[in-house]
This record gives C-alpha cells, structure tokens and sequence, in this order.
C-alpha cells in the first residue's frame, strides 16, 4: 500500500505475507509516512532463524506476534512466542529473539529513531578523515548500528557486513 497523508489502513497482514518471497526473511513492511513520531515493521524469520543477543539502547520496543512461535530470550526467564503474544522490551535490555520450525511473524513498534545527520568527518592522524568503522550500517533497512561490534541489526536481525567478512 501507498504511503497516507492521514489516519487509515496503512496495510493488509495476508498481502504483506501472500507477495512476499517464501524465502524472505527480514522487514515486510515499514511505517514510512511523513511526520510521524513512530516506527512500526511487520518482520518475518524464517524457520528456526533467530535476531541475535542485543540491547537496544535508545529506545523501549513493543513486539507483538502475529504468526508462527518462537522464543523470547531477555535478562529474565525465556518466554513462548506465539500468535497474540505482546511482549514490551525496556530499553537497555539485553535481547534475542528465535523463530520456531514454523518461523515468526511480529510487529514492531517504537518511538521514531532521529535521522542521521551529516556531520564533519572526524579527524584521522595527520589531519586526514578518519574511515567510518566497517560493518555498522545494516544492507537491508539501513540502520546505523549503535555499538562497532554488533553482528545482527537490532531493528531487522539481519547480519551486519563486517570487516573480517562473513561468520565473524
């Protein structure tokens, strides 16, 4: 669906699903309207895929399951995933998520993430500008990751480009 210029149904869960490639894994659908103070994604992973161990510094993300199970792991016990499942994850919590054999559908939520500003590069020896470190912007949604060492993008779950290349 297009993007609105006000209130109204911004998607439909079955299309979203149905026009899909069976083997996509990552964001289906984003919340792209102008002015707005959220972000929503509609993510799926595949069977038994998983978001990697995180923390999401900045911002508190509601998950909400619409298909398939999977597991919640947080500082706290474990959880069930399952269809109707809405989980609040506070920022600065640890985080991962695995979908189960029959791979998991959820709806993210959170406050709108500032955009990226561009700014002087910072200096390098002798006056030169120093290179952005490799691997923190996500090829999928294009989330600047938010520790030099992440592997998966807390936003997506798909693996960050590294330096050192694949299976870092």
């Amino acid at each position: 669906m297009t993007p609105t210029s006000g209130p109204g149904v911004l998607a439909r869960l079955e299309t979203l699903v149905r026009e899909a490639p069976a083997d996509r894994s990552g964001a289906l659908w984003r919340l792209a309207e102008a002015g707005r103070q959220l972000d929503a994604n509609v993510i799926r992973l595949l069977p038994n895929a998983a978001v990697a161990e995180h923390v999401e510094p900045d911002l508190d993300v509601l998950i909400h399951v619409l298909g398939g199970s999977g597991r919640l792991e947080t500082d706290s016990i474990p959880q069930d995933l399952a269809p109707g499942c809405t989980a609040w994850l506070p920022h600065g919590a640890q985080r991962s998520l695995s979908a189960g054999p029959t791979g998991l559908l959820y709806l993210t939520v959170h406050r709108r993430r500032p955009g990226l500003a561009i700014r002087s590069a910072p200096v390098g020896p002798a006056g030169s500008e120093a290179a952005a470190p490799p691997g923190q912007v996500c090829a999928r949604c294009g989330r600047l990751a938010g520790e030099a060492d992440a592997r998966f993008c807390s936003q997506c779950g798909e693996r960050l480009p590294t330096a050192a290349g694949p299976g870092r």
